[in-house]
């Protein structure tokens, strides 16, 4: 079994999306994975997701209520097969914690560009995430490559 991390800053926006929506599609076709997010800051711990990402998560049948925000751990890096940033910003701090072995662990999670914080935005900033997101998640699942 693979094990996923998706991290972004404060752990309340994309990262618990896009995990929950990783989960929630791998499940449906028996892909055997664990999957958590995490943040690379700590001023979020123990908050629910924002209320914005639940309410457009739900929309589309995805259930981020029972996420509570963490922050990113030492153990994590050895824990985790796969972490996945959203953001350069966040790859940066990722590897100001992260020992140098697991440097290769770490990764954008949409592969060749960053994922927008939708936080500050409104609508249609969290309703492009989700898209994305859910872009993401369906070209993974695809190509099980990753999986190996």
């Amino acid at each position: 079994m693979k094990r996923i991390l998706i991290v972004c800053k404060g752990n309340i926006c994309r990262s618990p999306t896009a995990a929950v929506v990783l989960e929630t599609k791998a499940r449906a076709i028996g892909l055997n994975i664990e999957v958590d997010s995490a943040g690379v800051e700590n001023y979020h711990v123990g908050d629910a997701p924002d209320k914005r990402s639940i309410r457009h998560a739900a929309k589309r049948g995805y259930d981020l209520s029972k996420n509570r925000a963490r922050q990113i751990q030492e153990e994590d890096f050895e824990k985790f097969d796969f972490i996945w940033a959203a953001d350069h910003e966040n790859i940066s701090h990722l590897r100001t914690l992260c020992p140098v072995i697991y440097y290769s662990k770490i990764s954008l999670f949409l592969g060749n560009k960053p994922l927008p914080d939708p936080y500050y935005g409104e609508a249609k900033e969290f309703e492009n995430v989700l898209n994305l997101i859910e872009q993401r998640v369906e070209s993974l699942i695809k190509s099980t490559d990753w999986m190996n």
